[in-house]
């Protein structure tokens, strides 16, 4: 009994103790250079709609919409950078997605929305890379531009 104890113990005090520790980097990347990489082109990301982010200037004929997108990726065997590169193509594939179904041509005031906290730069996205898991969220709004 007491051995069963202090093992159950020592088990939460481990899980507590990794819990604790685990590792979540913040790290920015240019938008620009993910969208006219090869990469992105490999992932579908097909040029048919344009994404802007908030700052950048762009003439907007008409608004459709906001949406959210909040993506995951395994970031296990790769660099912080591989993996936020990788997951950020998964959250403009969704908004591209998005963009075709209402009609759109683009997205636009793009700010990263990592945990519901607005990052904005009219250059960069935000994702946070741990040992497990990179996470980009992204919101934007629809939209019809010239």
């Amino acid at each position: 009994m007491r051995r069963t104890l202090m093992i159950a113990t020592a088990t939460a005090m481990l899980a507590l103790t990794t819990t604790a520790s685990a590792r979540e980097t913040r790290v920015e990347q240019s938008l620009r250079e993910l969208v006219s990489s090869q990469a992105a082109k490999d992932a579908g990301i097909d040029g048919s709609v344009r994404f802007y982010l908030a700052g950048q200037p762009v003439s907007v004929q008409q608004r459709l919409g906001e949406d959210v997108t909040n993506k995951k990726t395994n970031a296990a065997n790769k660099s912080d950078e591989e993996a936020c590169r990788w997951v950020a193509l998964s959250a403009l594939r969704a908004l591209q997605d998005g963009a075709k179904s209402r009609g759109a041509n683009a997205v636009v005031d793009i700010v990263s929305y990592y945990k519901k906290n607005e990052f904005k730069s009219a250059t960069n996205y935000e994702c946070y890379a741990g040992a497990i898991l990179a996470g980009v969220a992204l919101k934007g709004t629809y939209a019809k531009v010239k």
